[in-house]
C-alpha cells in the first residue's frame, strides 16, 4: 500500500507515526500510522479512489479543531490538505476559498475587501472544509447564510458541485455528514459593507469570546450541540459539574459548555469527562447531550 501511495504523494509529504497531538486543538492524541499532505485535487482523487478500492480507512483532516484522537492513535491514513488547497480569492462580492484555509482567515479577507456576512466566523478556529461539513456558526450567523456553492469529491475521486439547497444545511450538520464527500472548496456570496463597521463588529464578537470562553486552554470549542429548548452549558452547570475533572481534562469553570485540557490531559481523560457529563445531565434532566466533537482512532 505505501509503495503505491509513494507514487502519488512525494516522500517528503508522507509522515509516518505522526503524533496527532500536533494536529488537534485539544493537543492530545496518539500516532497516525501515516499522514499524507495532499497538495492537488489530482493527488486527492488518486488517493481516495485507491484507498476505497483496497478498503483502507482514511480521514480527511482540517485544523483538527473539532476532533479527539485516541491515545492509541489511528491505524488508517490521515489526508491533510496542504497550502495549495487553501487558497482564497475575491471577485466582486464573492469569495472562493479552498477547504484547507482557516475560516478566521477568510473572515479577515472578507473584512479587508469590505464584504459583510462572515463577521460571526472571525473567532471560529476550524478550517473552511470543517465549517462546511458542520455548518459552523456563532452569534446568530452560520455558513448556510453565505454559501453559494460547494465543490466536493466523492469516494471514486470524481468532483461534484452542490448548491446551497442541495447541501441540506441544518444545525451543526449538512449533507456531507452522511455522505462520503470531501469538501474541496466553496464560493461564498457576501454583501458589500463598510470596512470600519465590519471590523468593529468582529472586534466586538472577539471580546465576547474572550470574556465568556476559556480560550487560554486547549479545547475543541463548544463540546456539545445545543439541545432543543435548552443550553448545554446551563444544563451542565445545573447538574453540578462546573470544574468537574478527570486527570487533566476538566469542565471549564468559565463556560461549562467547554471541556478543556487543563494540563496533561489524555484523550481518555477528555472522553471520560464528556461521557460523565452526558450521563449526569441525562439522569438529572432527561436530556441527551450530543457531542460536536468527532472521536477518531483507538482510546
Amino acid at each position: 500500500m505505501y509503495e503505491h501511495i509513494r507514487t502519488i504523494v512525494p516522500e517528503e509529504r508522507l509522515l509516518f507515526h505522526e503524533p496527532m497531538s500536533r494536529h488537534t486543538t485539544f493537543r492530545v492524541g496518539g500516532e497516525a500510522e501515516c499522514m499524507a499532505v495532499v497538495e492537488t485535487k489530482e493527488e486527492l482523487s488518486q488517493l481516495v479512489s485507491y484507498l476505497g478500492r483496497i478498503e483502507q480507512d482514511y480521514f480527511v483532516l482540517g485544523n483538527g479543531s473539532n476532533l479527539l484522537v485516541g491515545d492509541k492513535g489511528y491505524r488508517g491514513i490521515i489526508l491533510k490538505l496542504g497550502p495549495r488547497l487553501s487558497a482564497v480569492g475575491v471577485e466582486k462580492n464573492h469569495i472562493a476559498a479552498g477547504a484547507g484555509v482557516l475560516l478566521s482567515k477568510v473572515a479577515s479577507v472578507a473584512r479587508d475587501a469590505g464584504l459583510s456576512g462572515l463577521e460571526f466566523a472571525a473567532g471560529i478556529p476550524g478550517s473552511m472544509g470543517g465549517a462546511i461539513v458542520m455548518n459552523a456558526g456563532a452569534y446568530g450567523g452560520e455558513m448556510k447564510q453565505v454559501v453559494q456553492m460547494v465543490r466536493v469529491m466523492d469516494k471514486e475521486g470524481e468532483i461534484l458541485t452542490l448548491d446551497n439547497d442541495t447541501m441540506e444545511f441544518g444545525y451543526r450538520t449538512s449533507i456531507i455528514r452522511d455522505r462520503p464527500f470531501i469538501v474541496l472548496g466553496v464560493v461564498l456570496k457576501l454583501t458589500p459593507g463598510n470596512k470600519e463597521e465590519i471590523s468593529a463588529r468582529m472586534e466586538e464578537l472577539m471580546k465576547q469570546r474572550k470574556s465568556k470562553q476559556p480560550l487560554e486552554y486547549p479545547s475543541a470549542g463548544s463540546t456539545f450541540k445545543r439541545p432543543e429548548g435548552y443550553y448545554a452549558g446551563k444544563l451542565i452547570m445545573d447538574a453540578g459539574l462546573r470544574g468537574y475533572r478527570i486527570g487533566g481534562a476538566q469542565v471549564s469553570e468559565k463556560h461549562c459548555g467547554f471541556v478543556i485540557n487543563a494540563g496533561g490531559a489524555t484523550a481518555a481523560d477528555i472522553r471520560e469527562v464528556i461521557e460523565e457529563v452526558q450521563e449526569r445531565v441525562k439522569d438529572r434532566f432527561h436530556v441527551r447531550l450530543e457531542p460536536e466533537v468527532i472521536f477518531l482512532g483507538d482510546f
